[in-house]
């Protein structure tokens, strides 16, 4: 099984093949998920005492196994928050995986770490953290906020013992009442209370209403968390007025930018991120609007030391590492085994350039805003909220839940676009979720005519 003989060589040929082929294809086709019993009945058994041969094993997984699966990277994939990685960053992974390279430390990974950091680095940047500040590349959103939020509460538990102040009752975390649900689930696992803070009419969480929750929340607040971009409609909060109140009461402000964040990057959208240059932590999920593969969280801390003394696991093998002062990924997260996730972001970045990245960000911002514009002036369509960044939110006058399902239904079997039903105030909408570049206006509008005709 180990050795590279003229049976691995010619499985390494196909395997390179087969992903040439795949990275040829523009666009990708969309495919689809099929039944559990679609799967057993074209899938013989695979997982067996002797196996079915590597070359048997790709055939299956190119004819049947694949395309049963959506590819996030096609431009009418509308639906959640897609991924669409650049061909850098997908080429990059395969070279990851096949340098079989260890991220949990600096002793075993310290050129890969140092990667990743550079780009650590320049979110911190553009975001106006100082220097010092650096994290590290997680699974996804959802570790993400919950290590952002571990950090904070160790920092308060330790305020709280300096000053002789004894532990509250119950911890509490503000959070806006269209925050990701990744939030409410961190909090079920720290065992805190979710104290929601009401967004407006506009979806747009403020530091008057911050301030009004937390006055009323009582004590045991430890953290407040603004988002930079909501999953539904892509709405930034008033991260500066929320970040002012945050800093009156010496309280952690966590960003949760998984999606929006990455929206800073275009300069001409960087106004609305006033006040995250305050934030203690914050996260940008690169699978999402940074054009990497999945998976990739970049988690950053204003001052890391804080999360280190969080986050460092003790035993007596790690000793030759938790006694080392140099920068051990595994010390700034849940986790301790990981792989070095945010070197294909890196390699995109290095290819293209900065530049790139800008632009490709503006243009998905300007298709959103000019089929936000085709749909307020097109008879028998709603826009239910302006949109801010590349999330368009509208209704088709007078459709059920039904008509729209079997819309999404009817494109997705067409191959056309990947699309569901979202809710707002408990009734069915549309969105368009468009972190694509190749993702067009006119593509857009066919499927806006497809719903008329």
């Amino acid at each position: 099984m180990h050795s590279y003989d003229d049976q691995a060589k010619a499985l390494t040929d196909s395997v390179l093949a087969y992903a040439k082929n795949r990275l040829a294809l523009d666009p990708p086709p969309l495919d689809r998920a099929v039944s559990l019993a679609t799967l057993q009945a074209k899938v013989p058994p695979t997982v067996t005492e002797s196996g079915i041969g590597g070359e048997a094993a790709l055939s299956l997984f190119d004819e049947v196994l694949s395309t049963s699966c959506l590819s996030s990277d096609h431009p009418g994939y509308l639906a959640f928050i897609p991924t669409a990685p650049s061909e850098a960053a997908t080429l990059f992974d395969l070279v990851v995986s096949v340098s079989s390279i260890y991220g949990g430390s600096w002793m075993e990974g310290s050129g890969a770490i140092y990667a990743e950091n550079e780009v650590l680095a320049l979110l911190a940047r553009e975001t106006g953290l100082p220097e010092t500040a650096g994290g590290v590349f997680v699974q996804g959103g959802t570790l993400g906020n919950l290590s952002a939020l571990v950090a904070a509460r160790h920092w308060a538990q330790k305020q709280r013992r300096e000053a002789g102040l004894p532990t509250p009752e119950r911890w509490k975390v503000i959070i806006s009442a269209e925050s990701h649900s990744s939030l409410r689930t961190a909090a079920r696992v720290m065992d805190i209370d979710v104290i929601p803070a009401d967004a407006g009419d506009d979806g747009r969480l403020d530091g008057a209403e911050v301030a009004r929750t937390l006055a009323a929340a009582g004590d045991g607040v430890f953290a407040i968390v603004a988002t930079a971009g909501t999953t539904n409609f892509g709405i930034v909060d008033d991260i500066a007025g929320i970040s002012a109140v945050a800093q009156e009461h010496d309280i952690w402000l966590h960003v949760d930018g998984a999606y929006g964040l990455a929206g800073i990057l275009a300069p001409e959208n960087r106004y609305r991120y006033a006040g995250v240059e305050n934030a203690d932590s914050f996260i940008v999920d690169p699978h999402k609007w940074l054009f990497a593969p999945f998976d990739a969280c970049a988690l950053v801390y204003r001052d890391p030391h804080i999360a280190r003394a969080a986050h460092t696991q003790h035993a007596e093998y790690l000793d030759a590492l938790t006694e080392d002062t140099e920068w051990n990924p595994s010390d700034y997260a849940i986790h301790l085994s990981r792989r070095t996730r945010g070197l294909p972001l890196w390699f995109s970045l290095a290819t293209y350039g900065i530049a790139e990245y800008r632009k490709a960000i503006s243009t998905c911002i300007s298709v959103a805003h000019d089929i936000a514009e085709v749909i307020r002036g097109r008879d028998g369509f709603s826009l239910v909220r302006d949109p801010q960044l590349s999330v368009v939110v509208f209704t088709r006058d007078g459709w059920t839940l039904a008509e729209y399902e079997a819309w999404c239904a009817k494109l997705l079997d067409e191959g056309t676009a990947f699309l569901v039903p979202s809710s707002y105030r408990g009734k069915p909408v549309m969105r368009f979720a468009i972190v694509n570049p190749r993702t067009s206006v006119p593509q857009l509008v066919s499927i806006l005519d497809s719903m008329q005709s």
